[in-house]
């Protein structure tokens, strides 16, 4: 079963960080990360952008294109994760090593109803 784990933060916090904070921090995640990807667990990551570059496309019709997220939250989506899971047990446990090596993020696991698997996207 695959499931999604999002990745939650209070942005002001995560953009805070020195250069040096946030790169020890990566080293912990892509550890976890390459373990995943060796034991054939891990689909799709992704490190999203600030919320402050995003759009939000809401309304009837065509809709209409507005500024930043969706929602004014405390907390906001900054990453995710695919995980290729036997249930939901795995999923938690793979979300609690994520939190071990970022304890202030919130992590939600959810169940994919359906994926669908698309073009491989080259890294920049």
């Amino acid at each position: 079963m695959f499931y999604a784990i999002l990745a939650y933060h209070v942005e002001e916090t995560v953009q805070s960080w020195t250069s040096e904070e946030d790169a020890a921090l990566m080293k912990d995640l892509l550890e976890i990360n390459d373990r995943l990807t060796r034991a054939g667990k891990l689909g799709p990551a992704a490190r999203l952008d600030g919320t402050g570059k995003a759009v939000t496309l809401r309304g009837p019709g065509d809709g209409m294109v507005i500024d930043g997220p969706f929602a004014e939250t405390k907390e906001q989506l900054l990453g995710l994760y695919v995980l290729d899971c036997a249930d939901q047990d795995e999923a938690v446990a793979v979300a609690r090593d994520l939190r071990r090596v970022n304890p202030t993020a919130v992590y939600e696991i959810r169940p994919i109803a359906l994926y669908l698997p698309g073009a491989k996207l080259a890294a920049n």
